[in-house]
């Protein structure tokens, strides 16, 4: 019996490997929307982040996620994507 292989995926934050589903997705909608996925179901260009607010911090300050989602994140953003974080730990 074969194992199942599972998905692993880069944080954006400390640019570890990790299984796919510790992370959490940010997502580009196709109308230039950014948002979380919790569920990684949403539609659109995804980049990962690990559960934790440091991650997401690192990310924001060397601009990782801009440069995986090829787009300009407004502060109200990050802060809203800070907020959701906070509420889920």
């Amino acid at each position: 019996m074969q194992t199942k292989k599972i998905p692993m995926r880069m944080c954006s934050g400390c640019g570890k490997m990790k299984p796919k589903r510790e992370l959490i997705r940010v997502v580009r909608s196709p109308q230039g929307e950014i948002s979380l996925d919790t569920v990684g179901k949403k539609p659109g260009r995804g980049a990962y982040v690990c559960n934790n607010l440091d991650c997401l911090k690192k990310a924001r300050k060397a601009r990782r996620l801009e440069r995986s989602l090829s787009c300009q994140i407004p502060d109200e953003v990050y802060n809203r994507m800070e907020e959701e974080l906070e509420k889920g730990e």
